[in-house]
């Protein structure tokens, strides 16, 4: 008996062994086959992370599931950055010349913000320090005494200067708030429509426009047809178009006069907020003959402060997938900038211009937001549903929100007091970083899985093989994420009320 109890002991101890064994091999296997991602991760944050580079996680539990699916691929990026205005390049003169450098460095620098994609205006606008036109002499059907003057003080210095910073360059769309009063049918800078008989006139006025900024060295990329057709209540510089009337007018004037004139360039139609998006696709891609010469459409933010309205951009690019769909103008609007106060930006406390004027019905498109959340939110939302392309407006603003000579005061990401020559980068010039620094022009928006549906996530490859994961976490807690790609994996965490941008090396090596 006791050589069978001692054999069964042994036989025992045996099995354990060799199971024990085999679940180490199994565990060591599985350690082999699971890689640890190798990344690089920057954060900003409402506890003062700037762009911040974090370097060390601890250990984590309950863990946000994200996988990323790099052979699902959607749009290609045309780019991120804001808007050289007048008011913007009136106050870069302003500044000590070395104040001045920084600020242009920080945009569109390698070490910055490394802007790709701007915007800017074709005669004044309510940012300009008052109202002109390149075509000011009434009757002037030939644009004999068309002129671009007056952006040599301001706006083409301050492009030609950033030229010269931007390594790789930036795309520039350049949009009419109006035809020269003497053009419409009211004889004003406000509201009114373009008469028929000055169609021909206008659609030359773009052309000299392009042919005048070539030889200064400045191409355009793009245009707008109109900036907000809908009009602006009247308030400043606007011109109303019907989505017909603007698509008879690029069908039949301005498409084939800018052919003919042999300029490449790219023609946007609408630039107005989503909310109204579908009844102008609808006319602008109806037929071959009504799309032929639209490149894409711009849109704008200012339907709401939180809605991205995503069923209208995903119609929009269904009913043209091969043409652009560009965020053209965002900020913080009928807002005076809070100065060097970054908490402000992360709580919600401001107001936009629906918090007073919208509609009774339409009011609950307008409650409080914080700032930096607002830009996080929609440029993400923006990019998961076939947006290429996200431009801020102005860069750069004074203490008041201006110069504005309508006095519609705004906010921009970078601040300041030319009085003291001081410079304040809200945090709201970071968030845009995390975007424009990272996913260049090219890049391929990718598939993902997230098991959090509060963490708003997108990811996109870049042309050098990288890719690059934005997050963005509303919440004031901290959130874990396993961050998986293929076979590889890490464990990381996102503050509370911050943005990440994670950077995944060279995918191909």
């Amino acid at each position: 008996m006791k050589n069978i109890e001692s054999r069964k002991s042994t036989y025992q101890i045996i099995s354990k062994g060799i199971v024990l064994s085999f679940i180490l091999l199994m565990l060591m296997l599985t350690s082999c086959m699971e890689k640890e991602l190798e990344i690089i991760v920057y954060e900003t944050a409402a506890n003062g992370n700037k762009l911040k580079q974090i370097n060390s996680f601890t250990e984590a539990f309950d863990a946000i599931e994200i996988k990323l699916l790099p052979n699902e691929k959607f749009q290609t990026i045309t780019g991120f950055g804001g808007s050289f205005t007048e008011s913007s390049a009136y106050l870069l003169n302003q500044l000590s010349k070395e104040n001045r450098n920084k600020v242009l460095e920080a945009y569109f620098g390698e070490n910055g913000a490394n802007y790709s994609l701007t915007r800017t205006h074709m005669n004044s606008c309510d940012f300009s320090l008052g109202q002109y036109s390149y075509a000011p002499v009434e009757g002037d059907i030939n644009l004999e005494h068309f002129s671009i003057d007056e952006d040599r003080d301001d706006i083409i210095p301050m492009i030609k200067e950033a030229m010269a910073i931007s390594k790789d360059g930036f795309k520039i769309i350049s949009s009419p708030w109006t035809a020269p009063p003497w053009m419409k049918d009211n004889k004003d800078w406000m509201a009114g429509n373009l008469l028929p008989e000055y169609s021909k006139t206008w659609a030359l006025f773009f052309s000299k426009y392009f042919a005048a900024y070539k030889a200064e060295g400045i191409d355009i990329w793009g245009f707008t047809v109109e900036n907000e057709p809908l009009g602006n209540g009247n308030n400043w510089e606007s011109m109303h178009y019907t989505a017909e009337e603007m698509t008879s007018f690029v069908q039949k004037h301005l498409g084939p006069k800018l052919e003919a004139d042999g300029h490449d360039v790219k023609i946007l139609g609408y630039d107005q907020n989503r909310d109204h998006l579908k009844d102008w696709i609808d006319n602008m891609y109806k037929d071959e003959a009504s799309a032929k010469y639209f490149d894409g459409t711009a849109i704008h933010w200012y339907a709401s402060t939180f809605e991205v309205f995503p069923e209208v951009l995903q119609y929009a690019h269904n009913k043209a997938p091969d043409k652009y769909l560009i965020q053209t103008e965002a900020c913080v609007d009928s807002e005076i900038p809070k100065w060097k106060d970054d908490v402000w930006y992360w709580k919600k406390e401001a107001t936009d211009w629906g918090w007073d004027w919208a509609p009774e019905k339409e009011k609950y498109l307008h409650p409080k937001y914080a700032p930096a959340n607002r830009y996080a939110r929609d440029i993400i939302g923006c990019l998961n549903n076939w947006v290429d392309g996200w431009i801020d407006w102005n860069m750069v603003l004074d203490k008041n929100g201006g110069p504005n000579w309508f006095k519609n005061w705004c906010v921009a990401p970078v601040i300041v007091d030319k009085n003291k020559d001081e410079v304040y980068y809200t945090p709201i010039y970071y968030v845009m970083a995390h975007f424009s620094k990272f996913i260049r022009p090219g890049a391929v928006r990718i598939g993902k899985n997230s098991s959090d549906n509060d963490l708003m996530v997108t990811a996109a490859k870049n042309t050098d093989n990288s890719i690059a994961v934005v997050l963005f976490n509303e919440n004031e807690q901290a959130k874990n994420i396993n961050l998986s790609l293929g076979e590889s994996n890490v464990t990381i965490q996102i503050n509370g009320q911050a943005i990440q941008t994670v950077i995944i090396p060279n995918t191909m090596k």
